[in-house]
């Protein structure tokens, strides 16, 4: 349906058809003829009508190195409001990029954080788009959390790398009391940061909407892409559990008999070396249908503290992960760092929030749904954890728990849920769990899943592509079985939880 001088992410992420190949294996219709061509990735319909037609074009983030000085620039901007990160073409060189006859015009203004206009997503006459942002790398900076960085100081990224070392360098001697009263002050300084919100972050899904809209303006038609859960199921629901010390250890089926009663099954993720591990009680969780996972090697907060003690570990944890069946991680008190996380060799990692202001490291990824880091799968954690909740920012119950599942279910995406059953000594834990639970069981449009399943989909997925037959738009490839092909249709929510199309 489309074909491509470069890869487009967001085409890739969506499963939407289109031949992408080395430019010059390619001859876009009326080319930009501008200098920016070789900066600048296009795509159009096909086949193509009278030889020619409209055309799309992004900056791509691969060739912004060799932009000229000021050619882009990097930081945090606002797109109808929502924020986005990465670089982007200011409309001084943009208007010079696009001078020519086809009637250029900026129709969709970009501010910086401050609300001051910077760029403008250019449409001409044609029907042709012209992105001064590249939607992959808005995409990977939400993924990886690096907007964290781009476009600030040096020194502030490094002051905020330092603090969290240092809180980890020092927790293992301080109280547990005074552990909480510390995070529990803190929060006064972590509230205060704009982005990303808390609990719900929208940018991202913001700017999915967004994008297929503007496609299927562009399209003239309704495009066609892989729905995101097998089934035709609308949303996604996973309960996994961190077991930190022993008292959880002793105390799990406090949680399991919760979800016992109400036929749910759950990823259990426990901590090798910090207490034992009895090989019966996995056996008793597999038994009834469970996942077993590795949550680091002692809890210490030291697993990614340094690439040096990671690779000192990494055969013991991969030992333990071989032991258990075990093709999952969460690394303790959710440390994470992009550039390693695919290196502990597991199917999928779940250390990632969608927002986690309140977190020791904070941050968030602001994805309702999976993705891939390199070969990895990450399986974001949606719903805010229980510690945060009840013992940090001390709710009465589990209404922001209710409120966050529905925001999420009527985005499409995965509710995955962290307790711990260390902290079941909180009767607003067990009883609010509870409640969650009973709320949400009598959903038919849900697929309960775990970790584990959801990463194989998510694989199959990937590894699937839409193709137009005699008999219309089929699925060749792993998910032929149980995916779902859907039609994205402007001016419609084309992520919200209605049936397809015929």
């Amino acid at each position: 349906m489309f074909e491509a001088t470069h890869q487009f992410l967001f085409f890739d992420y969506f499963r939407v058809p289109y031949l992408a190949a080395a430019p010059k294996q390619v001859s876009p219709p009326d080319a930009l003829e501008m200098p920016a061509d070789r900066f600048c990735g296009r795509l159009w319909r096909t086949p193509l009508e009278n030889g020619g037609g409209a055309t799309l074009s992004w900056l791509r983030w691969d060739a912004v190195e060799q932009l000229p000085k000021r050619g882009a620039v990097a930081g945090q901007f606002l797109l109808h409001g929502d924020a986005i990160f990465g670089h982007v073409i200011p409309d001084p060189v943009a208007r010079q990029w696009l001078a020519g006859g086809r009637g250029w015009q900026p129709v969709e203004p970009i501010s910086d954080a401050a609300g001051r206009p910077v760029a403008s997503v250019w449409r001409a006459g044609d029907g042709s788009v012209f992105l001064p942002f590249d939607p992959g790398e808005v995409m990977h900076r939400f993924w990886s959390e690096s907007y964290q960085r781009i476009g600030q100081p040096a020194i502030r990224t490094g002051i905020r790398s330092a603090l969290v070392k240092a809180y980890y360098r020092v927790r293992p001697v301080l109280p547990r009391s005074l552990q909480i009263a510390l995070r529990r002050r803190f929060t006064r300084v972590q509230a205060a940061s704009a982005f990303p919100d808390w609990p719900a972050e929208n940018a991202l899904h913001n700017l999915y909407e967004w994008l297929f809209d503007l496609i299927a303006v562009f399209a003239g038609c309704p495009v066609p892409w892989l729905d995101l859960w097998p089934d035709g199921r609308a949303w996604t629901m996973v309960l996994t559990h961190d077991v930190e010390t022993s008292v959880g250890y002793r105390h799990l089926h406090l949680l399991r008999d919760v979800e016992r009663g109400l036929g749910y099954t759950s990823s259990w993720n426990f901590v090798p070396l910090r207490y034992e591990v009895a090989d019966d009680a996995l056996d008793a969780l597999r038994a009834e249908g469970c996942e077993i996972g590795v949550h680091g090697l002692l809890h210490d907060g030291r697993d990614l503290g340094s690439l040096r003690l990671l690779r000192k570990r990494l055969p013991k944890i991969r030992e333990y992960a071989r032991r258990w069946d075990a093709v999952g991680f969460r690394a303790p008190a959710t440390q994470r760092k992009w550039e390693w996380m695919p290196t502990l060799g597991f199917d999928y990692d779940t250390s990632y929030h969608d927002t986690a202001p309140y977190e020791p490291t904070p941050g968030g990824c602001c994805s309702y749904l999976p993705y891939f880091n390199e070969g990895m799968v990450e399986l974001p954690i949606t719903l805010p954890q229980d510690h945060t909740i009840f013992a940090i920012l001390q709710h009465p119950d589990e209404k922001v728990w209710v409120r966050k599942a529905a925001h999420v279910r009527d985005r499409r995406g995965m509710v995955l849920v962290l307790t711990h059953p260390d902290y079941t000594d909180d009767p607003r834990l067990v009883q609010g769990y509870r409640r969650l639970l009973a709320g949400l069981q009598g959903d038919p449009s849900v697929w309960r899943a775990l970790p584990r399943e959801v990463s194989a989909w998510w694989r199959r997925r990937a590894d699937s592509t839409v193709e137009q037959t005699d008999r219309g738009w089929q699925i060749r490839g792993p998910a032929m079985r149980d995916g779902v092909v859907r039609f994205a249709r402007a001016g419609e929510p084309n992520l919200a939880p209605q049936a397809a199309h015929p």
